[in-house]
């Protein structure tokens, strides 16, 4: 018999939501029955990170989160689901759109990403990243400075609108902007029926900005370590601020929301 098809979406990004490394413990047991409870009651748990998919996996083994998600979105924007054996694999046409999508911006956009790799080269401590496979971002010296390059980022963004970038902390990932956190989580929730008012998302950083949106979730959380920019986005949107970090925090959010208890 087939599982009963999800009826809600628990979206959490990974690294200062779900787990502090810094923490103890890193991943507090209690927010895990609550998500089984939940998952019991129909929810979906969705994993939305910035990491590649086998780190993923990686870290939820190093930490000790033997559940499996039911559902990993890496790389703020690719969609997996587990196949046979396990074996995580595309879920629908949304991740080969994505590419298509990057390699055109790439492409599309070589003045404006000449430009800005000028201003990091040459006016800044910052180094400008590029990959075998058309991967570009960069490191800042300082978030600081990263302050600087992203406001000069967005002048080109703002006649190109299509020029979008994952940051977090000094660490920034070019992108379409079309492809992000915020836009897979409704293309999710799409295929598996749903809308926003489904949703729930939570996160701490400035990559997870798109999906604390009320076009993508409407029951949007951070952990009492969020960023300032982050707590103050979720306050002018109507979340829900949590006191404790990342993992301790998330279960103040999910009893916020749903009267979740362990």
């Amino acid at each position: 018999m087939a599982a009963p098809k999800p009826t809600f979406i628990l979206c959490f990004d990974f690294d200062g939501t779900l787990i502090n490394p810094e923490g103890d413990p890193v991943f507090h047991p209690v927010l895990g029955q609550m998500i089984q409870q939940l998952r019991s009651q129909g929810a979906a748990w969705v994993i939305n990170t910035g990491r590649s998919l086998p780190q993923t996996i990686k870290g939820l083994a190093q930490h000790g989160i033997f559940m499996q998600p039911d559902y990993i979105i890496a790389q703020e924007c690719d969609i997996y689901r587990p196949g046979i054996f396990k074996q995580w694999r595309d879920f629908g046409s949304w991740n080969r759109q994505a590419r298509k999508a990057h390699e055109r911006f790439v492409k599309d956009h070589q003045p404006s990403l000449t430009a800005i790799r000028e201003l990091v080269e040459k006016q800044t401590k910052g180094e400008f990243l590029s990959g075998d496979y058309g991967e570009l971002g960069i490191v800042g010296s300082t978030e600081e400075e990263l302050d600087m390059i992203c406001a000069f980022i967005d002048t080109h963004a703002r006649q190109f609108p299509d020029i979008g970038y994952h940051r977090n902390g000094v660490y920034l990932r070019f992108s379409h902007s079309g492809y992000s956190k915020g836009t897979a989580l409704s293309e999710l929730a799409r295929m598996l029926g749903m809308d926003a008012s489904r949703c729930f998302a939570a996160g701490d950083n400035h990559n997870d900005l798109s999906m604390l949106n009320p076009l993508h979730a409407r029951m949007i959380a951070t952990p009492g370590n969020g960023l300032p920019p982050v707590k103050e986005h979720v306050l002018r949107h109507g979340g829900f601020v949590a006191t404790k970090p990342a993992s301790e925090g998330m279960i103040e959010a999910l009893g916020h929301y749903f009267g979740a208890r362990a």
